[in-house]
């Protein structure tokens, strides 16, 4: 995802100070990791998110950017920040439900093969769980959605005070981490209809190959095209490689989840931050 720029006044301390300027190198940071696709590196960019938001906490301690973000003429960016960051927070969620709801039938599936003796009669179990995945992402494609709304707001350029262009650049950066976090819990969309003709049936191809090379990497993905290929046979060598897979996922889920639940107390802090100061 563009990384959104403004040109910035000046409503920030006169001198560089080292809160601004560390602020500046993770938002540096994070652009340049932007096609974060694994689960490790997604990772990463959660824990930048949150210390991001944890240096703009310390800025908007400053006399001179609550100032700035008292200004009348600044109220209706103010709000549109607000109101993006309610929906990113709505996005979080989201995320975390899907996560939630994904860990929740990776654990029972778990529970169900380590009780079966053998690998007949889990047919039923398998697509209860491919079926709940389904479902699970309906919900984010609508989040992604959102996400681009979000983002096509602050595509909009535009002579800001340097407060928040900052605020802006921050809810940019976030929006992008969170969809490649929605991107990993959801995997590749499925493939056009339209792929019965030649040219895009070849195109189609090449992307399928790409999305088993990323699908190596995820450990979701993998978890499911194992479960997905074991509905096909009852084979007890692919239910053992299903289990494997299995606690793979669980570990990349638990990891996700830490994350996002940091990231949305720091969000929600940062916007109480910000309306206590307009309503002050």
């Amino acid at each position: 995802m563009a990384a959104s720029y403004h040109a910035r006044s000046n409503s920030l301390p006169t001198r560089q100070h080292p809160i601004v300027s560390q602020i500046d190198e993770n938002l540096n940071r994070l652009r340049a990791s932007q096609s974060a696709s694994t689960s490790s590196s997604i990772g990463h960019n959660l824990s930048g998110i949150q210390d991001l938001h944890e240096c703009v906490d310390v800025l908007l301690q400053f006399p001179l950017t609550q100032q700035a973000l008292d200004q009348e003429k600044q109220r209706e960016m103010v709000e549109e920040l607000l109101d993006g960051s309610l929906m990113l927070l709505d996005v979080c969620t989201t995320a975390k439900d899907a996560l939630l709801q994904t860990k929740e039938c990776t654990q029972e599936l778990q529970s169900i093969l380590r009780r079966r003796r053998g690998a007949e009669g889990l047919a039923n179990d398998f697509r209860k769980y491919l079926t709940s995945r389904k479902a699970m992402k309906k919900e984010i494609c609508k989040a992604l959605k959102n996400l681009k709304h979000i983002q096509n707001k602050l595509s909009t350029p535009g002579e800001n005070v340097a407060v928040i262009s900052v605020l802006r650049d921050v809810e940019a950066v976030t929006i992008s981490v969170l969809e490649s976090v929605l991107s990993f819990i959801s995997g590749p969309e499925a493939e056009s209809k339209s792929s019965r003709w030649p040219l895009v049936s070849k195109l189609m191809h090449q992307k399928k190959v790409m999305c088993e090379e990323e699908q190596k990497a995820n450990e979701i993905l993998s978890a499911e095209a194992a479960v997905r290929s074991c509905t096909k046979s009852e084979n007890m060598k692919h239910v053992e490689n299903v289990q494997k897979e299995l606690q793979g996922s669980e570990l990349s889920i638990q990891d996700l989840e830490e994350g996002l639940e940091t990231l949305s107390r720091r969000m929600i802090k940062t916007r109480v931050t910000v309306l206590n100061i307009i309503s002050c």
